[in-house]
């Protein structure tokens, strides 16, 4: 049961039994264990996180836990994409059943998305499912993928290919860990809170584009709203619509060529936000050339990635290889390709009118 705490920002995800609360908070890692246990009842738990990120937060969110009668156990795993493997979710069970954990027990995914994405794996299909809670710990996953309950691993083909929808059954968001986070993953980061002003709220954008120095100097006030915000967007997309069976598709903006460039490169050469720049950016000018959107669009998403640092195409790969792989994007139906293209600030459609010969000059350009 999903509870309602008054003296930090909570937003309360509807979704009937699957309702559950995302707290955003300065320095609440040390009380989590509390906040936890309103929701489920001390058991044996499991905490995963990455290198990096263990020596940081490890101990303060297990000495929280264990403080509240949870049996805690640390698994601590390498960082990178290519960890979000089926391979890796086997090691994970492996410790699920060292620790004895059953259907009541705990898995706390500590660390970014891709973290995040294998641990809500894991616990969706483990003894066919058991509690988890999300603490992300980089701003992509505090805004983007911490919350809306899809779950995965990678396959060498594809992607995110195999996964369900499992929700959390809380999400808790420390906006002191963006003070540990390396600039090149809060600008990649950055990409999925530009994507949400794009997407929905065309004063969000605006707000974005005058506080940018701020947002980047991790101001806290800024970036409580740009999250808060953020948030908002996701939870309300995803209440209307959790299995993505229309609206929801609208959050892959960015994502369909965005993947396509991570998976011919292995996931090796490009940052999840990276990639999803360029997605944005050449889903424009798709929409350019259909002549949906304007190309003052275009400008002021490129103005904001050019002060991010980031590059607005890819240099390397042929565009016929992209377009191939595009077609084993989940989101192809019956062989046609689809994207969310904008139509102005704030607003975007699910399109599958763009023909191959737009989509190569795109990405020759």
């Amino acid at each position: 049961m999903a509870y309602k705490i008054t003296s930090m920002k909570d937003i309360f995800v509807d979704l009937g039994k699957d309702s559950y609360n995302i707290i955003i908070d300065k320095g609440i890692l040390n009380q989590v264990g509390t906040l936890i246990s309103k929701v489920i009842s001390p058991s044996k738990a499991i905490i995963v996180t990455d290198k990096t990120v263990a020596p940081l937060y490890g101990n303060i969110v297990l000495d929280s836990l264990s403080e509240c009668k949870f049996d805690v156990k640390v698994v601590s795993m390498e960082l990178g994409e290519e960890q979000k493997s089926m391979a890796k979710a086997e090691e994970l069970y492996e410790n699920l059943f060292d620790h004895e954990m059953d259907r009541k027990s705990l898995i706390v995914a500590l660390g970014g998305g891709v973290l995040g994405d294998l641990v809500g794996f894991v616990a969706s299909t483990f003894m066919r499912g058991i509690p988890f809670v999300q603490i992300p710990t980089t701003l992509l996953a505090q805004v983007d993928s911490s919350i809306g309950g899809k779950v995965a691993v990678n396959h060498p083909r594809g992607k995110n290919m195999i996964g369900c929808f499992y929700q959390p059954k809380s999400v808790f968001i420390d906006t002191d860990t963006l003070r540990t986070l390396p600039k090149e993953e809060m600008t990649a980061g950055m990409v999925e809170v530009i994507k949400y002003g794009m997407i929905k709220d065309s004063a969000f954008f605006e707000y974005i584009e005058k506080h940018l120095p701020a947002i980047m100097k991790l101001e806290p006030a800024v970036l409580e709203e740009i999250i808060y915000n953020s948030c908002k967007v996701k939870a309300h997309v995803v209440e209307l619509d959790e299995k993505e069976e229309g609206l929801r598709a609208i959050l892959n903006y960015g994502h369909t060529i965005g993947h396509a460039l991570e998976a011919l490169t292995s996931y090796k050469k490009y940052r999840h936000g990276d990639a999803v720049a360029m997605g944005m950016i050449y889903a424009t000018k798709i929409a350019i050339e259909m002549k949906l959107v304007d190309e003052e669009v275009l400008k002021r998403q490129e103005s904001l990635f050019v002060k991010l640092g980031l590059s607005l195409k890819d240099t390397e790969l042929n565009p016929n290889d992209i377009v191939s792989i595009l077609y084993q994007d989940k989101k192809t139906i019956g062989g046609r390709l689809r994207f969310v293209l904008p139509i102005r600030i704030g607003d975007v459609v699910i399109n599958d009118g763009a023909d191959e010969e737009t989509i190569l000059k795109v990405l020759a350009d």
